[in-house]
Formats: C-alpha cells, structure tokens, sequence
C-alpha cells in the first residue's frame, strides 16, 4: 500500500529540487516512489504539472519496439521483413503512445489539478506516491538541505501527519 503526500513550497523550483534530491535517495533505498508530480504555479498563467513518468513516451517505445518485433516476423511471410518491421514499428508506436496517453496509474491529474490550484501564484507543489520510506533519514536529509514547506494533504495517519508537518516547518526555523 502507497501513502499519498502533497507538500506546498514558496518558492517555484523548491518542489523540483526536493524531487531530485528524493530521486537520489531511492538509489539509496532510502525511499521508494510509486509515482511523483511536480505542480508549479506561475505569477500569472495556468497550473504547470510535471509528471515523473511520461505515459505516453513510455507507451511508444514500448508499443515501437514490439510493433518492429511483429512487423518484421508478418513481413518475413511476405518475404520483405524489413517493411513489416517498419510498418510494425509505426504502427505500434501509434497505439502505444495512445495507450499511454489514455492510461492513467498513480495519481489522479485531476486530483493534482484540484489541490495544485490551491498554491499560491509564484509557489511549488510537490505530490508524491510513496511504497516505502525511511523516514527519519529521509526528514533529516531533506532538512539539512534546508527545505521547508507545508503539507497540503496527505494519506498518512493524523500523528505522521502531525510529524511531518512539524518536520518540514522547523526547517523554517
């Protein structure tokens, strides 16, 4: 089971720079994301949302790789597998990237859009799915680095709530 995170920060490129760091500390195993977006909100203009994986680009390599690997065997029935692989390959990354861009795992954009919209303009948000977390560790790092923020929502229970919240403020202080 995931423990969905949101974390608003002040800044415009904190929500970023606390992803990268988290994204170095999976090498670690430190923390195991599921899933990760990162909102930004302009001055001025609509909400910004940076997915972690691009389903969609996923999707057509996926769906690419696999349309040559078919294309190629049909074609060899034709006797001209290098067209079936081609074919296959256009094909195939076609229905992919539809497929990626249909599918939608992880959490929900209209979730993220909802909550992001409640950030202050010029300001971050950071929403993360997370399977598996050392947390102190992964507080304490965060707070040497001097990232602070507040929490937006979470599926934690009401005391990690409170925890983190506290976490992440005292590195205002």
């Amino acid at each position: 089971m995931s423990d969905l995170i949101c974390v608003a920060f002040d800044e415009p490129d904190t929500a970023d720079k606390v992803l990268h760091a988290l994204t170095a500390m999976t090498k670690e195993q430190l923390i195991e994301l599921t899933d990760a977006c990162v909102v930004v909100r302009p001055p001025e203009g609509e909400l910004q949302l940076k997915q972690m994986v691009p389903l969609t680009k996923v999707g057509a390599l996926s769906g690419g790789s696999s349309g040559a690997l078919w294309g190629a065997l049909v074609g060899l029935l034709f006797l001209n597998p290098l067209a079936g692989m081609v074919i296959g390959a256009g094909v195939g990354a076609g229905t992919g990237a539809l497929a990626g861009r249909l599918s939608d795992y992880g959490i929900d954009d209209d979730f993220i859009r909802r909550v992001g919209s409640a950030i202050k303009p010029n300001s971050s948000a950071l929403f993360l799915q997370i399977r598996k977390v050392t947390a102190d560790k992964v507080l304490e790092r965060l707070r040497a680095e001097g990232f602070h923020g507040h929490v937006l929502q979470t599926s934690l229970t009401n005391e990690q709530e409170a925890a983190l919240q506290k976490a992440i403020s005292e590195s205002n202080a």
